[in-house]
């Protein structure tokens, strides 16, 4: 084969004529885009350095056994990205407009890595997503979903799933739920940002948050301009005084089970928020992040069900079905909706069509509340698994909190501190928890050994083996 026209580039150029050597073997019709696709590879890759000069079309239409048409086709065609340069009578080169390097793709998803034993909350158990279900409705929706529905949709959401999904609200969470006013995000996380932007709109500078509480909460006001203001949760619920005395008009709060420390708001606490709301012409942010799982009585209705027109009210499937389907709906008072949609609007032109249709089916049909009746009677009883191997590895720990949700608040005994000590030696021994302190976000820090523990995901088997090596770890 001929090689490259230059001192020590030579060489190397030479070997990077063996990458086009398959993409001349490639079929017929598919032979040039292979041969471009190989030669800009190669220049980008850093095998054909910037300066190198390239053999005459003839010669590498020889060495190839292709015609010279492809390869001065591929010459011009990179000659027009940048990759190559050319003058006439000079022959044709190597750019140096490339830098690009080697494509990586690193996994960014949040996982905890080398654990044998993961009490790490927030994340349901993902083996029981209904595939068949979701692939029978898949399909039909596939072959009934008129060409038009495939264009972009409402920014609000597909009317046909607004429709099934007022009526779940309505149904299962007492929720005052007007199709017009739901809008279909791709999770609480969108939900935030769009309600962020639009507190930002209205002047709104600061919104509290629970404090202890998700972490999440504060960054995705931070995004939009709009400081989170730590106020902290007594056994009602939000603290009324620190709430009033914060300056803020707008609070995010999760009254049905509080993230982390497991509590239902009382009907008093609930009766002062909505109050205060409409005292400072403010609104709240309820986030009904599990309020479909509880375990010990029918769940508590949300608090938007008590006044519609201060109460935001947002949820997903994130617990119910998987994380991964960014799936979720905002329901907003009639006074926000037309600037959180025209939001929307902006920000994406509206979720995928073909995933809204698909849960407006599964919902229709009766799937949905399936799913809901199956995760709890799992939830429940990895729920009762987790408290009693507390109760024979941990004597005299505490379990707060309500029956409800996918963890559990747990106080050890002082003799199991301090906690730093404590967190390492369980770490050692492959089993991964999280702190109550890691969602605290102001004042004193969190004292002893309190742990918030996840156990949807974790068999009911591996829930027991899980306690017994953190009891093991904390007896050294």
């Amino acid at each position: 084969m001929t090689s490259p026209q230059t001192g020590p580039e030579g060489p190397a150029a030479s070997s990077a004529w063996e990458l086009l050597l398959p993409a001349a073997a490639a079929p017929p019709r598919a032979r040039g885009r292979s041969l471009q696709a190989a030669l800009r590879e190669a220049v980008r890759s850093g095998r054909l350095a910037p300066g190198t000069r390239l053999p005459s079309s003839r010669d590498l239409a020889a060495d190839l056994g292709v015609s010279r048409g492809l390869i001065t086709e591929a010459y011009e065609q990179l000659t027009a990205e940048g990759y190559l340069r050319s003058g006439r009578g000079s022959g044709t080169w190597v750019g140096a407009a490339v830098r690009a390097a080697r494509p990586h793709a690193r996994d960014l998803a949040p996982r905890t890595p080398g654990a044998r034993v993961d009490f790490v909350p927030g994340t349901p158990d993902l083996s029981l997503f209904p595939r068949a279900a979701w692939a029978a409705a898949q399909r039909g929706v596939l072959a009934d979903l008129p060409h038009q529905e495939l264009g972009y949709p409402d920014p609000r959401g597909l009317p046909r799933l607004r429709t099934a999904l007022a009526g779940l609200l309505a149904r299962r969470r007492g929720v005052v739920a007007d199709p017009e006013r739901i809008v279909v995000v791709s999770g609480v996380a969108q939900a935030s940002a769009l309600l962020g932007s639009a507190l930002h709109a209205r002047g709104v500078r600061a919104v509290a948050v629970e404090d202890p509480g998700s972490p999440q909460h504060a960054s995705l006001y931070a995004a939009a301009g709009v400081t989170a203001v730590p106020v902290p949760v007594d056994g009602e619920g939000l603290a009324m005084e620190p709430l009033r005395a914060s300056g803020a008009r707008a609070a995010v709060v999760t009254p049905a089970h509080q993230f982390p420390t497991g509590i239902a708001y009382s009907a008093r606490r609930r009766t002062e928020l909505l109050d205060w709301a409409r005292s400072v012409d403010g609104i709240l942010l309820e986030d009904d992040y599990d309020g479909d799982f509880r375990y010990d009585r029918a769940p508590v209705g949300a608090l938007q069900g008590l006044d519609p027109e201060h109460v935001a009210y947002t949820g997903s499937v994130s617990k119910s079905l998987a994380p991964g389907l960014r799936l979720g709906w905002l329901l907003v008072p009639r006074g926000w909706a037309e600037e959180v949609v025209e939001r929307k609007r902006t920000m994406d032109l509206g979720h995928p069509a073909l995933d809204q249709a698909l849960f407006a089916r599964f919902l229709e049909r009766g799937d949905y509340d399936r799913q809901l009746r199956r995760c709890q009677r799992a939830y429940r009883e990895r729920r009762d698994a987790l408290v009693a191997a507390l109760g024979e590895h941990f004597p005299g720990a505490g379990v707060s909190g309500i029956a409800a949700g996918l963890h559990v608040i747990v106080t050890l005994p002082e003799r199991y501190g301090p906690r730093e000590r404590f967190l390492a030696r369980v770490a050692e021994a492959g089993v991964a928890v999280r702190p109550l302190a890691d969602h605290a976000h102001g004042g004193a820090p969190e004292e002893g050994v309190r742990l918030v523990l996840g156990y949807a995901h974790v068999a009911p088997a591996r829930i027991h083996e899980g306690v017994r090596l953190m009891a093991k770890a904390a007896a050294r």
